[in-house]
């Protein structure tokens, strides 16, 4: 009785994992950044954009790291291509601001710094919902929008091929 009650008590033989197995690389990233946002032109012709910086070692990515240029308005057009061609639910981008817009304004209503941080973050933190997804990460849009350098908005909706 004894010796049975002793084998249900005892702890099964686990290999614990080497430090060097903890602090390694993740088996899966991807990683996206939105940095050093820029305000380019003057009056109504006024925008700015954002650099994003993609790392991953994801095999659907063509690039493993990428840095481009991209406005709120590109922004809008993922999002646009998303609802229209996938089959998930694309979360909301951060508001247009158009009382930041209105003229007379005390401060620099869309390009004030503060602003144009607060964008940034809600941008970074789209994108990165976006791209985690699994079935996202198979849209061609997604690719053009995270890796090429202008978007051909003439593309030909559809799914990226696994490598």
């Amino acid at each position: 009785m004894a010796e049975s009650s002793n084998a249900i008590t005892t702890r099964p033989n686990i290999n614990k994992s080497s430090l060097d197995d903890a602090y390694a690389a993740p088996a899966n990233f991807l990683e996206i950044d939105i940095s050093n946002p820029e305000t380019h032109g003057i009056a109504k012709k006024r925008y700015t954009d954002y650099e994003l910086h993609l790392r991953t070692n994801l095999p659907i990515f063509k690039l493993k790291e990428s840095t481009i240029r991209r406005r709120y308005s590109d922004f809008e057009w993922l999002r646009a291509e998303l609802e229209r061609d996938s089959k998930i639910v694309v979360p909301l981008l951060p508001g247009k601001a158009l009382g930041r817009q209105m003229p007379f304004r005390g401060d620099d209503g869309i390009f004030d710094d503060d602003f144009i941080e607060e964008r940034r973050v809600a941008l970074e933190t789209f994108i990165n919902k976006i791209a985690g997804h699994p079935l996202a990460q198979n849209e061609k849009c997604l690719h053009m929008f995270l890796q090429d350098e202008t978007i051909d908005k003439n593309y030909v909706p559809g799914k990226i091929k696994s490598m």
